[in-house]
């Protein structure tokens, strides 16, 4: 039995009207079945393909636009932009048909790039609808592998899901991301159960990028930082490497949510000493107050642990 979303809301209506008129204007809008559309926005020869979500859109700015939308109007690709209404996983034969249609019409064969793009729910949805698009990139932030509960019975988070069907077609999406060029699979292994996700991801054309201290802000992060869009250009010209990954993922070192989060973990380890070196790193290379007096404190303390003790004189009777 499929889930069912609940209807929008006037103003989430209001902004998928929005967002149908600029469709209709740089390519089409097409409803796919009751929860999703689909939004072409026609460019260059490198089609960007994201799966997105109203709620996660909004939550920027209630007038925000899709990422692929933002992002291939400023680099002149193509996009196409699987929109979500809700929490759907976009398990649904509209869009399974859809996909069908996108194949048999030979529309990803026109693009010398593509690149399927997503986060949580939607990266597992970029990863298995990849396969309609051989030789495509992947770069899926934190993705389910599946909610089938005979293969994901561990995973506590997403239980009214289970009733939907990941069994058939476009199903289970590391078997999906076979024929793609290449899969990034980012992840922060802390977060338990997103790492037991990404270990299902394991072919020779995968790579699983650890993000650790970034928990479920990956996506944002990678924007805040200023990343996400040379990552994607990379991913866009088909020479994106891990290695390139971690040259631009040297920016957390002045990212004080990851840092903040290195410091607590360090300084719950007891390790102070090694907490003292990370504070004099930090506040060496950018305005860090929060280092700063934790370095002081760990300083007097290690200061008033190495003073000599004063042995009292006993008095004679």
């Amino acid at each position: 039995m499929r889930t069912k979303c609940a209807p929008l809301t006037g103003d989430q209506q209001e902004w998928l009207d929005q967002v149908e008129e600029l469709g209709e204007d740089s390519g089409y809008f097409e409803p796919l079945g009751p929860d999703h559309s689909a939004i072409l926005s026609e460019g260059s020869a490198t089609l960007l393909v994201t799966f997105e979500s109203i709620l996660d859109i909004r939550s920027e700015a209630p007038d925000a636009l899709p990422l692929g939308m933002r992002l291939s109007e400023s680099k002149g690709w193509s996009s196409l932009c699987l929109l979500a209404h809700g929490n759907t996983w976009f398990r649904h034969r509209a869009i399974y048909e859809y996909f069908d249609r996108l194949v048999d019409d030979g529309f990803f064969e026109e693009y010398d790039h593509v690149v399927f793009y997503g986060v949580g729910m939607c990266g597992y949805a970029a990863a298995a609808y990849s396969v309609a698009a051989p030789g495509a990139t992947v770069i899926a932030i934190s993705p389910q592998a599946t909610l089938n509960p005979r293969i994901t019975e561990w995973d506590d988070r997403f239980t009214g899901m289970r009733r939907e069907d990941f069994t058939s077609r476009y199903g289970f999406a590391p078997h999906m991301i076979e024929a793609a060029a290449h899969a990034y699979v980012l992840y922060d292994p802390e977060m338990q159960l997103d790492a037991m996700h990404a270990a299902l991801f394991d072919g020779s054309n995968v790579s699983r990028l650890r993000c650790r201290h970034m928990s479920d802000q990956i996506d944002k992060a990678l924007v805040t930082m200023g990343i996400l869009d040379p990552l994607l250009e990379k991913a866009a010209g088909g020479t994106l490497t891990e290695a390139y990954f971690f040259a631009l993922y040297r920016a957390r070192r002045a990212y004080p949510p990851y840092l903040r989060k290195l410091l607590a973990s360090v300084d719950d380890s007891g390790r102070h000493g090694l907490t003292e070196l990370l504070c004099a790193n930090v506040i060496a290379r950018i305005n860090a107050p929060r280092f700063r007096k934790r370095l002081a404190q760990l300083q007097a303390q290690r200061a008033e642990n190495e003073a000599p003790q004063t042995l009292e004189t006993p008095q004679r009777a």
